[in-house]
């Protein structure tokens, strides 16, 4: 595989490693470029942890700023290798990747080559296993391994933004919501009880189910509740005894993951209820001077992040964090993902025109 060639342009980049296969659990080869191209700059002091890669300056500067993206993508599905399209006159870098989040890595790549003299000291950080469950994610680990990597005064996320600072994320809470009955033969059904009939009032909740919008420091965070997987039966001829139903619940940063958690069994109130990932979410951030001067610099209209992003880990850790990177959420994870050229020529151009001199 050859060097990354950072001298290239930004959207050269994310083609370049959107093309390099980094499918949660696979990112070793990429994550061997990206701690080769870092090695390779003087100015910058390197620490790898498995697949997760820290870059940082060490200039003495009176703030720092860290800036972290994931190099891991959802599986591919027949979308790779990238290709250019135009859409509306408009050209994008079509493939898996391409919005989450590879062209806000390629930015990020490409400036901590080239801010040698930046006005603050940056930490970046590139990292694996975001896409799955918050216990594998690199900064996780490197959270308990290295927590003085996240020192800092403020945090950018490159999650897909379309370009615009969306501030803070939802909490995420996942479920597994039982039901019992008991197995018998199907042609003598009245001798079991099917598990499967009796999830038929779980279903009907969530149908009902009005979620809220929820105004936190000037920011509305839609919430959601919603079944995304059912199991059960074990035979075409057998009456099932277990059934169950996996809700997620996105839930705004005013809850905490406990009041998110009451608040799920209050919905399913009499069912079992097993808790099986729960994430908490991150209140903006934008008070923070640092940000405030972040979003004037780049001109952006603060927006709610509605999904979950690691803005919450730094906010947790006191650094407010917020989320700012090409491409279209609404696109994250589609079989058509595709990202706008000039989003990612924006996206370099002011966090370049903010971080340096």
């Amino acid at each position: 595989m050859p060097a990354l060639d950072l001298t290239s342009s930004s959207a050269d980049l994310t083609r370049t490693i959107c093309d390099i296969p980094s499918v949660s659990g696979d990112e070793k080869v990429l994550a061997d470029l990206i701690f080769d191209a870092m090695t390779a700059l003087p100015h910058l002091e390197v620490f790898r942890d498995g697949d997760t890669i820290v870059a940082r300056t060490q200039l003495g500067r009176a703030q720092r700023v860290v800036i972290a993206g994931h190099i891991d993508t959802v599986p591919i599905n027949a979308n790779l290798p990238t290709r250019d399209v135009v859409i509306d006159g408009e050209p994008y870098i079509w493939g898996r990747g391409t919005v989450d989040m590879k062209a806000g890595v390629a930015v990020q790549l490409k400036l901590a080559a080239e801010l040698v003299d930046p006005r603050v000291d940056i930490t970046w950080m590139w990292y694996d296993h975001e896409e799955v469950d918050a216990d594998l994610n690199g900064l996780t680990r490197l959270a308990a391994t290295r927590p003085d990597l996240f020192a800092g005064d403020f945090a950018i996320l490159g999650e897909p933004s379309n370009g615009q600072v969306e501030g803070g994320c939802n909490g995420n809470l996942r479920a597994i919501v039982r039901t019992r009955g008991v197995r018998s033969h199907s042609a003598r059904s009245w001798i079991g009880e099917n598990a499967i009939h009796k999830a038929a009032p779980i279903l009907a909740r969530l149908a009902e189910y009005r979620a809220s919008e929820i105004d936190v420091e000037g920011l509305v965070y839609r919430e959601g509740l919603n079944a995304v997987r059912i199991t059960g039966g074990i035979a075409g001829n057998v009456i099932p005894d277990l059934c169950e139903v996996e809700v997620n619940y996105r839930f705004a940063p005013s809850r905490t993951v406990d009041e998110a958690s009451d608040h799920v069994r209050e919905v399913f109130a009499g069912y079992d209820v097993e808790f099986v990932d729960r994430a908490a979410g991150a209140r903006p951030g934008l008070d923070a001077p640092l940000a405030q001067e972040f979003v004037a610099a780049v001109g952006a209209e603060p927006r709610p992040k509605y999904g979950w992003t690691d803005v919450a880990r730094f906010s947790a850790m006191g650094v407010p964090a917020v989320n700012y990177g090409p491409g279209d959420p609404h696109l994250a994870h589609h079989d058509e993902e595709r990202v706008p050229v000039a989003q990612i020529e924006d996206v370099e151009r002011g966090l370049r025109a903010w971080l340096g001199r």
